[in-house]
């Protein structure tokens, strides 16, 4: 203890303290206590300087937690406003990411309330699909029978009329033999319209072992079984590749392609069908080209439709190309056209590798 603070007190004691042993005693515990008071404040700005430190890093810590959880908040806000706003607005792709003042429990009600919405949902969805399924099997079951029920009388009326012109065609004007004529080419197409329908609703359905199949020589296969006029020249250009897949639905797609193309270039003095193969990574890639006498533009949106033809083609059934779409469908690929009147028309397909 400093000596002027000593003799302080001491001026203020009374006499009989002054020399008292006890106050000796007293003053000695003070003077002892300040001894170490600089080491103990240095110790103690050490401590103060050590937390505050880490008091500091705790603090940034905890301001960036917080921050990422405003933000993942913000992202559930706009999560939940999407989900909602999905049936009536698009969203915009790139739109501002503001920050707004959500209510963490009012989220967590919305995010569980739209959880129980989509599994509401995904239950009706999967009840219409399999209704859907239902339908379309007894819809192909319905198909194939009136297909084969509907054979069986064509066939024999068609029979039928061959032989009256045969047998009476000597007591028929000519008036009359023409009109068998009409009766008997209507029959046929009736029996080719019925095959394309039962074709149509059964090829999806159809089991088929997958095999390496040689696009080149399938080509070579259906120009050997089909009629081409002697004008009309079908061509590969370059080579076609070779794939696993089914044979009856892909020899289809192209047949169907093949014989649209001969019957577009029928009045052309040279006809010329090309199928070309062009590369993609995802898909299988084709191009059926001829320079028949074009697809209008009204049509070209409907062409692949089920019984769609076009208005200057009356032998056409309308399912040939309903079909060729069919089983593009059934690949996961996709089909569209390029065509102008005059000028013929170029069919591109894909099927999914």
């Amino acid at each position: 203890m400093h000596s002027l603070l000593k003799r302080q007190i001491r001026k203020h004691l009374p006499e009989n303290l002054k020399d008292s042993e006890d106050l000796a005693a007293f003053l000695d515990a003070i003077n002892n206590s300040y001894k170490d008071y600089d080491d103990k404040a240095e110790m103690v700005q050490r401590a103060m300087s050590i937390s505050s430190i880490e008091l500091t890093q705790a603090n940034k810590d905890l301001r960036a937690e917080s921050e990422s959880q405003r933000k993942i908040l913000n992202i559930l806000e706009k999560a939940i406003r999407v989900l909602n706003d999905a049936g009536n607005t698009e969203p915009e792709e790139n739109s501002s990411m503001e920050f707004l003042e959500v209510d963490a429990l009012e989220l967590a009600a919305k995010i569980e309330k739209q959880a129980k919405d989509i599994v509401k949902m995904t239950a009706e969805k999967n009840t219409m699909m399999k209704n859907l399924e239902r339908q379309n099997a007894s819809l192909n079951d319905y198909a194939h029978m009136v297909s084969h029920d509907l054979k069986s009388p064509i066939r024999n009326i068609n029979a039928l009329m061959c032989w009256i012109i045969e047998d009476e065609k000597e007591k028929f004007t000519s008036n009359s033999v023409n009109n068998c004529n009409l009766v008997t080419q209507n029959l046929q197409k009736m029996d080719a319209l019925v095959d394309g329908i039962l074709r149509h609703a059964v090829i999806d359905s159809l089991e088929e072992e997958q095999i390496q199949l040689n696009l080149n020589h399938l080509i070579d296969e259906i120009t050997k079984t089909i009629f081409i006029p002697e004008h009309i020249k079908v061509r590969i250009a370059g080579q076609l590749p070779t794939f696993l897949t089914e044979k009856y639905k892909i020899e289809q797609l192209f047949k169907n392609l093949i014989t649209n193309s001969i019957t577009a270039t029928e009045q052309v003095e040279h006809g010329e069908i090309i199928i070309k193969h062009l590369e993609d990574t995802n898909f299988w890639k084709f191009s059926v080209s001829d320079n028949g006498k074009g697809i209008a533009k009204k049509h070209q949106e409907s062409i692949f439709n089920m019984f769609k033809k076009l208005e200057n083609d009356s032998n056409a059934s309308g399912i040939g190309l309903a079909l060729v779409k069919k089983v593009v469908n059934i690949y996961e690929g996709d089909i569209w056209l390029e065509s102008e009147e005059g000028k013929g028309t170029t069919i591109y397909f894909t099927l999914k590798k």
